[in-house]
């Protein structure tokens, strides 16, 4: 039988008998988990309760700075990892796994694995792409920060905070009419030896790190700590955009949730992918407790 010990642990559900399983969630968060408008979770709060019922971690795994996702856990009372700015780096809580993180360094509260490159170097890598391409490539750290509230929808304050970037630089091309073809854009791209991807609103320069990569790592903790419980780990991942490909790649139950006008985004074609029946937290939540069921 389950203990009173095991109850508390949050790190993996509870479940007798010797085919018992763990499970672990990864999402995305805008247009995911978040609504694309509002930034509201609302939608998906019965999952949500379902979720923590049952101690299954829930790992948020986002574009977003750290500065940014901190406030999005305390309103979650999310406990648990999350990965930030495209896989640019993954934060434990200490103490969370019982086992050693080799490859991490404390910072703050948490175990810190670093997978990104600088921030400074993403930005003079921006500039020099721009100028040999002859077009207009404005990042975010040439924005004010009304204007990344404007581009956003977020508060002057969110907006902040989403500048606070170590990993990733998001970035829009700004020579519409003329159009840069993304071949160009990615040959340029992978000749500083950088990657690109693409969200909700923006491009986004990095290094070689993706989600994937980021939810590799935690899924051998998870799988680890499950082993040690004698445990069989079950992973699903959420994601609504190309970025979130990689991720949804290595996770035993990929969902694809619709964009905000009721399509899928093109180019994400995975087996056994399960779309989500409607955009955003709605989606999220109908989907999340389809696989519960």
């Amino acid at each position: 039988m389950c203990s009173k010990e095991d109850m508390n642990r949050p790190q993996i559900t509870c479940n007798d008998g010797p085919n018992a399983r763990a499970m672990v969630v990864f999402t995305d968060l805008d247009g995911t988990l978040l609504d694309s408008e509002t930034y509201s979770f609302d939608a998906a709060n019965e999952a949500l309760d379902e979720l923590r019922a049952r101690l299954i971690p829930l790992v948020l795994v986002s574009s977003k700075t750290r500065a940014e996702i901190e406030p999005i856990r305390s309103r979650l009372g999310n406990r648990h990892p999350f990965i930030l700015e495209n896989g640019g780096a993954v934060l434990i809580p200490d103490g969370y796994f019982p086992f050693p993180l080799t490859a991490a360094t404390t910072s703050g509260p948490y175990l810190l694995i670093e997978l990104g490159t600088p921030y400074m170097r993403l930005r003079q890598a921006l500039k020099e792409i721009a100028r040999e391409l002859g077009f207009s490539l404005r990042g975010y750290g040439d924005m004010s920060v009304n204007e990344v509230a404007q581009r956003t929808g977020l508060s002057l304050e969110e907006a902040a905070l989403s500048k606070q970037r170590d990993y990733d630089e998001p970035f829009v091309i700004e020579d519409h009419s003329r159009g840069l073809p993304t071949d160009r854009l990615a040959k340029a791209i992978t000749h500083h030896g950088l990657r690109w991807t693409t969200g909700d609103r923006f491009h986004h320069l990095m290094g070689s790190q993706d989600k994937g990569e980021a939810v590799r790592h935690l899924i051998r903790c998870y799988q680890k700590r499950a082993e040690n419980d004698h445990k069989n780990l079950t992973t699903l991942a959420l994601g609504n955009s190309l970025n979130d490909a990689p991720m949804l790649a290595v996770a035993d139950k990929p969902i694809l949730v619709q964009l905000a006008d009721g399509s899928y985004a093109a180019g994400i074609d995975l087996p056994g992918l399960i779309r989500a029946p409607k955009p955003g937290p709605a989606g999220w939540n109908q989907a999340v407790l389809a696989l519960l069921s």
